[in-house]
């Protein structure tokens, strides 16, 4: 069994749901310690975070990641134990096996193998690790981010070990993500029955329009870094239980992906728009979790990607596409930020798993990064 393999699967026996991560990080932070890295042990709330340094001066490359998984979903309809690590077919099965465990045991051996080499650092390399990322993420990354801040601390590049590729390893990498904006509509009618809906306003019956118009909207085409902002809804709740009530409110939750083509402000002022036009009586609420970030060419870039085509022979396409991560909370410091890690195709879902061999192809990938970046 590989060193990456190995790790692996002891973090994934580590049954750390969110925001749990019992033992995770001190099982990564022991390992470090041995390399002569500083550790820090960051809780905040419920919540550990992992703050890892090596090197006194020059820039700082940062591995940043978390060791928190979604729940496992129906037990019945996995293969194995979610936290059970099982090699079948060539693939590595378990909770977090892609999503991030792989990649986290990953950046720990490639950093063992390349310190083995005894180098001469131009720079300094950290570990940012929290277990709040499959959370609401109020006190991860952000956190330690606001308490590097007050050190008077600056990453200048960071890799976040997200699973980023697509068909292949590392086809593709992340330079970029669209920002996340959440809202809340409640609109508000008045309750009756529904013999007599002269009597009553059924909010429910007015949603429709509101939805429909919404969308229908183009927000903006996007640019040259960003597709077109995106609005979905999530979740819809009205109605007593009852079948011969009409309701006396309505509630909507959406969400948009947008770009800097569309600010927070604006989606907000067109959105809150639309319901002006067709009712008076509702309230609305928002929580974003996070603005676009892109990181444009340059220096890192070429490293990440110079070092993607050593170990597959191919130069990986550069995506500002996808979901959230915490390199939102990373990137508005200053730093160069990309995510590089294993397939996505099966993350959160049952039976979640990665390739047995890429673990250790990703692992010389990373190392190559360090080689390219810190000598």
């Amino acid at each position: 069994m590989s060193a990456t393999l190995d790790l692996t699967c002891e973090l994934i026996r580590r049954a750390s749901v969110t925001p749990q991560d019992l033992g995770c990080q001190q099982l990564m932070a022991d390992r470090l310690a041995a390399l002569g890295f500083h550790i820090e042990h960051l809780r905040f709330g419920e919540v550990d975070n992992l703050w890892a340094v090596l090197g006194s001066e020059g820039p700082l490359f940062c591995f940043a990641g978390h060791t928190d998984v979604v729940p496992s979903g129906p037990l019945d309809q996995w293969l194995s134990d979610p936290f059970d690590p099982v090699i079948r077919d060539g693939l590595l099965y378990g909770r977090g096996a892609a999503d991030m465990k792989g990649s986290l045991a990953a950046m720990v051996v490639a950093t063992e193998q390349f310190l083995a080499n005894q180098p001469t650092l131009k720079g300094r390399l950290a570990f940012l690790i929290t277990s709040d990322e499959e959370g609401p993420a109020l006190d991860g990354t952000v956190r330690v981010i606001e308490w590097l801040k007050q050190q008077g601390e600056q990453i200048d590049s960071c890799l976040v070990g997200e699973p980023s590729s697509n068909k292949a390893l590392a086809d593709l990498v992340r330079n970029g993500r669209r920002g996340s904006l959440s809202g809340q509509l409640k609109l508000i009618g008045i309750q009756g029955h529904v013999a007599y809906p002269q009597l009553a306003d059924n909010p429910i019956h007015r949603i429709g329009a509101i939805i429909e118009q919404l969308i229908n909207m183009e927000w903006d085409q996007g640019d040259e870094r960003f597709g077109p902002t995106s609005f979905q809804i999530s979740n819809i709740r009205g109605g007593t239980g009852a079948g011969n009530v009409i309701p006396g409110e309505v509630v909507v939750d959406f969400n948009f992906r947008h770009g800097p083509v569309s600010p927070i402000d604006s989606l907000k002022q067109r959105l809150t728009k639309v319901i002006d036009q067709r009712c008076d009586s509702y309230e609305l609420s928002w929580s974003g979790s996070g603005g676009p970030f892109f990181c444009p060419a340059g220096d890192f870039i070429d490293n990440v990607c110079d070092a993607i085509q050593t170990h597959t022979g191919k130069r990986p396409e550069l995506s500002t596409g996808g979901g959230t991560s915490d390199g939102r909370f990373i990137a508005p410091t200053g730093s160069a930020v990309i995510e590089l890690g294993p397939r996505n195709a099966s993350i959160h879902k049952v039976n979640e798993s990665t390739p047995v061999d890429e673990l250790d192809q990703l692992t010389g990938i990373y190392q190559t990064i360090l080689e390219n970046t810190l000598t």
